[in-house]
């Protein structure tokens, strides 16, 4: 890795698209694009610096239906939609009247829903953006460590490519989750301990010869990884109009969600995409794995690490290396992070699917308790326009509300017994049943 200074070049032509550089984010220094994910000059994070051309709306309005519309925002080649992908994004942005009613926001409110990607989480975005990155640097195998949804991405991204996949999981992750990932073959790996000690060992691998052309897509690609986050900020703006939310709601796992779709909105911003608006950001943490959320109510700078313990477990990462960034995205924009109960992240899934239909996994259960509890807090303005992130599907993580629900009766097929029952459970009335 050697330092370089940015030089022109022609997006049109380039395998990284646009970039130019991996920037770091503390002390600057720049460097060769490659597969390096921190500073040897001061160890901070490196991210991706960009020499954008011009875009304008039309052209991103006639690309792909898919995150490869934004190809000229991101570090892919201008041919990275053709190659064999699950082409994710374009999900949907749901407006959420009935959730906004039961909430008591006056101002418009939506639900962007990623659980309409290929493996239903907005893992499939990053990973597609890292798996681009990989063939570039002539990686082979792509692997990960992960919480389970990224598991899924990965492992599907690379059996649709023809690649080898090895990921890496804590052992007492939802089988859901497990069960979907190892279905799309590869290897995967189980470590006895939290995602923190699963991305420790990642680390620790990576420099050893058995991993000499693997692309660790959270790890050594994580510069790249995490812009493909920046697309659910163009794709909220695109879908508004090409304008700005005045708030947005997005869960903390490691901080980068966040501060990548902040990212996003300033780049359209900067590039004359959208009109200059202030918004505010929102982060939403689980009680139970809440080091971001602590850190923004004792105004620390720097974000304590915790042992995870909560059903989020997606959310479970008790160091998160954006921790520190997310405070300052949040802070900049005059928003707040909290943290909700185990309860409350229930009751947010089944409010989410009742008022909506949308179910939820325990990430989005946060996002939505997050925003009642902010709401009720006087925090955040129920007469802004919203946009709440739905980052995963319900059906992963079933067991997080299986207890809490159940059929409303059982009876034989007989039309007295079905009558009764619905009369018993308020569906109907008597005065309106057959004699």
């Amino acid at each position: 890795m050697s330092l370089v200074q940015d030089t022109p070049v022609d997006a049109a032509l380039s395998p990284f698209g646009p970039a130019v550089a991996l920037s770091c984010r503390e002390c600057g220094a720049r460097y060769d694009l490659g597969a390096a994910y921190s500073c040897v000059e001061c160890f901070g994070p490196l991210e991706v610096a960009y020499a954008f051309g011009t875009v304008t709306r039309e052209q991103i309005e006639a690309g792909p239906a898919s995150i490869w519309r934004y190809q000229p925002l991101l570090p892919v080649a201008p041919w990275a939609a053709d190659e064999p992908n699950l082409a994710p994004g374009l999900t949907k942005l749901v407006d959420a009247r009935n959730l906004a009613a039961a909430l008591g926001v006056t101002g418009r409110l939506w639900v962007k829903d990623d659980s309409g990607n290929p493996t239903h989480s907005f893992k499939d975005r990053v990973v597609a953006v890292a798996q681009s990155a990989a063939r570039r640097l002539g990686l082979t195998t792509i692997a990960c460590a992960s919480t389970g949804n990224l598991a899924n991405a990965v492992a599907a991204a690379a059996a649709r490519a023809g690649q080898r996949s090895v990921v890496v999981i804590p052992s007492n992750l939802e089988a859901g989750k497990t069960v979907t990932t190892a279905t799309y073959g590869g290897t995967l790996l189980a470590v006895e301990g939290s995602y923190d000690d699963v991305n420790r060992l990642c680390s620790e691998l990576i420099g050893e010869a058995i991993t000499a052309d693997w692309g660790f897509v959270n790890v050594n690609l994580r510069p790249y990884y995490a812009e493909g986050s920046k697309t659910l900020g163009y794709e909220v703006a695109e879908q508004l109009g090409w304008r700005l939310p005045q708030q947005v709601v997005v869960p903390i796992a490691s901080g980068a969600l966040l501060t990548k779709i902040d990212k996003g909105f300033r780049e359209l911003v900067s590039l004359g995409l959208v009109e200059d608006a202030p918004y505010r950001v929102f982060g939403a943490q689980a009680a139970g794995c809440s080091p971001v959320a602590q850190a923004f109510d004792n105004g620390w700078d720097a974000v304590r690490p915790v042992k995870p313990d909560t059903i989020a477990k997606s959310l479970a990462i008790g160091n998160p290396a954006d921790g520190p960034y997310a405070l300052d995205v949040v802070r900049r924009t005059g928003g707040a992070i909290a943290a909700v109960s185990e309860e409350e992240i229930v009751e947010g899934i089944r409010l989410l699917a009742e008022t909506e239909g949308i179910f939820a996994e325990t990430a989005g259960g946060v996002t939505i308790a997050t925003l009642r509890r902010l709401i009720a807090d006087g925090r955040i303005d129920p007469t802004a326009d919203t946009v709440v992130y739905n980052t995963g599907d319900g059906l992963k993580t079933l067991d997080a509300v299986a207890e809490h629900v159940s059929v409303t009766a059982t009876v034989r097929p007989r039309l007295d017994e079905a009558l009764a029952a619905l009369v018993a459970e308020g569906s109907t009335t008597s005065e309106g049943t057959a004699s």
